[in-house]
């Protein structure tokens, strides 16, 4: 059965903030499931989401949605186990829209995730995301 794997003991971590105002535009805001709240990065080449989990995961969908005219055009997401370095899984091209986009992610077990968007929409670099959930089964 496939479910959300963020949980509340799930480590996560974000290149930037907007004008570092976490408390409006953090991290928190992508699991939060509210449709009013976001996380939006401040201006830059590339954005970042790293997320910990407290036990090894095997992912299967990645979910996202962006706000349109702030998404990306090429995104990839890297995972490790313990202190492995972060490899390559696979590379995923949002749409520019407001839509709930599903990612398939193959069969991957991690205990760490990285997802990277790369070529923003916005001439700044920014990215805004309201949602961000990895789907999947956690490992016994």
């Amino acid at each position: 059965m496939t479910h959300s794997l963020v949980c509340p003991e799930t480590v996560s971590r974000v290149s930037s903030v907007l004008n570092r105002n976490t408390r409006q535009f953090g991290k928190k805001h992508l699991f939060d499931q509210e449709e009013e709240t976001c996380w939006n990065s401040d201006q830059g080449p590339s954005q970042w989401v790293i997320l910990e989990f407290p036990q090894r995961i095997c992912v299967s969908q990645l979910q996202i949605q962006f706000q349109g005219g702030f998404s990306s055009r090429q995104g990839r997401l890297e995972g490790s186990q313990g202190s492995e370095a972060l490899s390559k899984i696979v590379d995923f091209y949002p749409e520019d829209n407001n839509s709930l986009q599903t990612f398939p992610v193959p069969s991957a077990e991690v205990d760490r995730l990285k997802v990277t968007f790369e070529d923003a929409t916005d001439f700044f670099g920014r990215v805004v995301i309201y949602h961000l959930r990895v789907l999947g089964e956690k490992k016994v």
